[in-house]
């Protein structure tokens, strides 16, 4: 199958090829999803290599587990709850084990996208930096939620198959841990009358989904490559 071919080919057929033998396939399920699935385990990790890491393990566990995906969700949700679960169990492992936590300033930084961080008032510098630190202090499960829901701008039932919990359990993360970061934020109210979204005024309504980070280094190549797994 050549390119223009392979361009109009969808997510479940491609998976289909792959599990048939086509060895191009998986590639470029990885070419279509990477972005939006590094911009998810970056901003839930806060770190760079982790989240590289992350995403490199839910890849090869999705080539690998390819057979047993049955079209019960869209191919981009199943990529995302093996991404999300990577993530996760990288955060609990982590938390386990930490003895230096990152400087904040540092991880932060790494998690700014590079149109804000170059181009952007310094006050929406350093408003989305102030959000991550607060993000950054909640358990993983509501940080998880909340990047999902608040940052990607995720439907909380697509949230909830993301992460293959009910949808009461989405909402309820969602406002454990916006009570949680209430009392960090209230600071940075602009009017007093409600404190900011999570994303710094860019989600829209729960229906629509955002865009990955747009530039280069906010979507960096997962090492190794997910077709070759």
């Amino acid at each position: 199958m050549d390119d223009a071919t392979r361009d109009g080919t969808s997510d479940a057929d491609l998976l289909a090829l792959h599990v048939a033998g086509d060895p191009e396939a998986f590639s470029e399920i990885v070419r279509r999803h990477r972005d939006r699935l590094w911009a998810v385990a970056l901003r839930t990790l806060g770190d760079r290599e982790e989240a590289a890491d992350a995403v490199q393990d839910a890849l090869v566990s999705a080539y690998r587990a390819a057979h047993t995906f049955r079209g019960q969700s869209a191919v981009t949700t199943w990529l995302h709850r093996i991404t999300v679960n990577a993530c996760l169990d990288r955060a609990r492992k982590a938390a386990s084990r930490r003895t230096a936590p990152l400087a904040e300033t540092e991880r932060l930084e790494q998690l700014l996208e590079p149109h804000e961080s170059a181009a952007a008032p310094a006050e929406r510098g350093d408003l989305h930096r102030e959000l991550l630190q607060a993000l950054a202090t909640l358990p993983p499960d509501q940080r998880a939620a909340l990047v999902l829901v608040d940052m990607q701008g995720y439907p909380v039932a697509e949230a909830a198959r993301v992460l293959g919990i009910p949808v009461g359990t989405v909402k309820s993360r969602c406002a454990r841990g916006r009570a949680r970061l209430l009392p960090m934020l209230t600071h940075l109210r602009a009017d007093g009358m409600g404190s900011p979204p999570l994303d710094g005024g860019r989600n829209r309504s729960q229906g629509a989904s955002v865009p990955p980070p747009a530039g280069q280094s906010d979507a960096d190549p997962v090492k190794g490559g997910g077709g070759r797994a």
